[in-house]
């Protein structure tokens, strides 16, 4: 079980703070996103701009590390459960600060800028903190994988868009599939539109290239139930607080 952003909906998203209540609600790990700061430095933020969950606004590439440690990530993030509140403002954390802080999580990490200098910079902060053996990464820029993959091949990576695609189109007929794929994981939505990404033929030609199959985003009990009966390896949860004992009420569950 990971929680989104570290748990978008029990604590401002890619914050410290967000990354502590999903590891506190049990979560295996946690997912965040990327993106290369004026200074080279990769920081947590999802969007390109600082607009929607910051007290500042502009795009995030012109700040350095420093300065936007310094903007409060925390103050757009509104909950109506009281538990929730947040106590402190917070900015943007660097990955190596995330790396460091939470030394057992399991991470995944979502490379958002199409530069591949940060391709460069995510490896050197993984490779600095020796924690390859726990964070995978993953990007819907083809261009930033493939240099990842180029400067870093011993870190594990989830399929990009089009491989996931491809994957999709090879659960739909009985086409070869490739025996040494690049990626190990696949992070990918139940549904995009109308379209079901996630079958159990998807699950089943997933596994058969040795790759786990990771779904987001997922708080409702009974879509963890169900998507855990069908044989996904993982869930990414806003609500880490519901989904771990339902997680776990599953698993209790089919061991009796």
């Amino acid at each position: 079980m990971f929680a989104h952003r570290g748990g978008s909906k029990i604590g401002p998203e890619n914050t410290l703070l967000a990354l502590a209540r999903g590891m506190a609600a049990g979560a295996d790990g946690f997912e965040c996103d990327v993106r290369l700061a004026a200074d080279g430095v990769p920081v947590l933020i999802h969007d390109a701009t600082l607009d929607r969950t910051t007290g500042a606004s502009g795009p995030v590439h012109v700040h350095t590390s420093a300065a936007l440690a310094a903007i409060d990530a925390t103050c757009r993030f509104v909950s109506s459960e009281a538990s929730w509140a947040v106590p402190a403002p917070e900015g943007l954390p660097t990955l190596a600060e995330v790396l460091a802080r939470f030394p057992r999580a399991r991470v995944i990490v979502e490379l958002k800028d199409e530069d591949p200098r940060l391709a460069d910079a995510v490896a050197e902060v993984v490779r600095a903190a020796r924690v390859t053996d726990r964070v995978c990464a993953g990007s819907f820029h083809q261009t930033v994988l493939d240099r990842l993959r180029a400067v870093a091949p011993a870190m594990t990576t989830s399929a990009s868009r089009r491989e996931a695609q491809w994957t999709l189109a090879r659960s739909w007929a009985r086409w070869p599939f490739p025996m040494s794929p690049p990626y190990r994981a696949f992070q990918v939505p139940e549904r995009v539109g109308r379209l079901r990404v996630v079958t159990p033929a998807f699950v089943r030609r997933a596994h058969r290239e040795r790759a786990l199959v990771q779904v987001w985003t997922v708080d409702a009990p009974d879509d963890i139930r169900r998507l855990l009966a069908m044989g996904v390896d993982g869930l990414i949860s806003d609500r880490p607080d519901w989904a771990v004992p339902a997680r776990d009420a599953f698993m209790a569950a089919r061991e009796m």
